[in-house]
């Protein structure tokens, strides 16, 4: 599948944001890029059938070890 330039720029977004390992809201700030828009062509890609990576999502919970 041969991708069209607005994909091809969508796509690679999306790609540096992963690769980063930044949370989407935080790539989209950095790049002065509008995140509403960078995730419908996240979802628009998927439904299209081009592999789009996974975002980083980083852990909300740490495990603690109590001792008494």
């Amino acid at each position: 599948m041969e991708l069209t330039p607005t994909q091809a720029y969508r796509l690679g977004h999306l790609y540096h944001a992963s690769i980063r390992q930044l949370v989407l809201s935080t790539y989209a700030d950095e790049q002065t890029l509008d995140l509403a828009a960078l995730m419908i062509w996240e979802q628009r890609l998927s439904v299209q059938g081009v592999p789009v990576p996974r975002r980083h999502r980083p852990t909300r919970f740490v495990a603690l070890e109590i001792s008494s």
